[in-house]
């Protein structure tokens, strides 16, 4: 069970670091294809693919799995697109990455 909360703790710190801390402002605006103020420049899907690479490659640098790293890759990205398209609001969006984490501890460690 120490192994379970040791992960999590981590994973969850990850989390805020990496959605929060790391997580340019230009990413932050620019990943939204509705709204993205760099659209000339830079298109929306650039912006969301490079937070979620960033995102991911905590999640699997403090997992030990490139797996896992893979398949919040791909979680991150549709959470966020559908976070920036209106389908749901940020409680929604938070509280699916946070299930992951749980999920990724419950699996890594039993």
């Amino acid at each position: 069970m120490y192994e379970f909360f040791r992960l999590l703790v981590l994973l969850l710190f990850g989390h805020f670091m990496a959605d929060f801390f790391m997580q340019t402002e230009f990413q932050a605006l620019g990943k939204s294809r509705k709204s993205n103020p760099y659209a000339a420049a830079v298109p929306w899907y650039y912006c969301l693919t490079a937070h979620a690479a960033i995102y991911a490659g905590v999640i699997g640098i403090l997992t030990g799995s490139l797996l896992i790293g893979l398949i919040e890759f791909v979680i991150h990205w549709i959470v966020d697109h559908g976070k920036c398209e209106g389908w749901y609001g940020i409680h929604v969006d938070q509280g699916i990455h946070l299930l992951c984490k749980v999920a990724y501890a419950v699996l890594l460690v039993f």
